[in-house]
């Protein structure tokens, strides 16, 4: 984990959680507020990884209001509170830490960008509503190359605009499919393991495994130390 030269984050579900727009709204929702906002984001991951495969590419946001779709009739959720659900998409919260954390790695000079399935425009909108776009010095998105990750051509983005080698990025991701992607591609991929999860059997290990991205200081820090 040495000679690190580009810290790279996943944004949805690493930086930004997926369930807040629907946690803003459970008041409406009830309940089963949860149960949706895991089924909506599996779903949504599903047609990711189903269009590239097809190779049927819709952007992010497009494959993000045909998994609500689905997710509101499954569970049963009034149609009316479609465009709410979205526009909240839209203004994810970060984690509590993301802030803080963004703020010391770039005081200590780490080239910080995020790689995501995210459209140019929605990773925009996400950074500037919660004040964090002063902190990146790229937010790349798959649309550069037109297929979701964890193809590699995804991975490739940040090595040519960098021309650094794949050890010398760390790349965090809570997603383990997304750890794994990063991995095999050659990166030190951590895993955010926010919900005490087990990691699948993708043919890699992560380089480290922590909580939240507080631990990511301390590991720096061990590093370099």
């Amino acid at each position: 984990m040495k000679n690190i030269k580009a810290i790279i984050f996943d944004a949805y579900g690493t930086l930004f959680d997926v369930h807040s727009a629907a946690e803003k709204c459970k008041d409406k929702i009830g309940d089963k507020w949860e149960g949706f906002a895991n089924f909506w984001r599996n779903t949504q991951l599903e047609y990711t990884w189903l269009r590239s495969l097809m190779k049927r590419h819709k952007d992010f946001w497009q494959v993000t209001e045909d998994s609500l779709d689905k997710s509101m009739k499954v569970f049963n959720i009034d149609s009316s509170m479609k465009n709410e659900l979205l526009n909240l998409y839209k203004v994810l919260s970060p984690f509590k830490e993301v802030p803080e954390t963004l703020k010391i790695l770039k005081e200590k000079k780490f080239k910080l960008a995020v790689l995501s399935n995210g459209t140019p425009s929605l990773l925009n909108e996400l950074v500037k509503s919660n004040d964090l776009d002063d902190l990146f010095d790229d937010l790349f998105s798959i649309e550069e190359v037109g297929i979701y990750k964890p193809d590699s051509k995804v991975y490739d983005i940040p090595i040519k605009k960098y021309k650094i080698e794949k050890n010398e990025v760390a790349f965090l991701s809570a997603n383990t499919w997304d750890v794994s992607g990063g991995g095999n591609y050659g990166f030190n991929s951590i895993w955010v393991n926010r919900n005490n999860s087990i990691f699948d059997n993708l043919d890699y290990k992560p380089k480290k495994e922590i909580r939240n991205l507080n631990e990511l200081i301390k590991l720096i820090k061990e590093e370099h130390d």
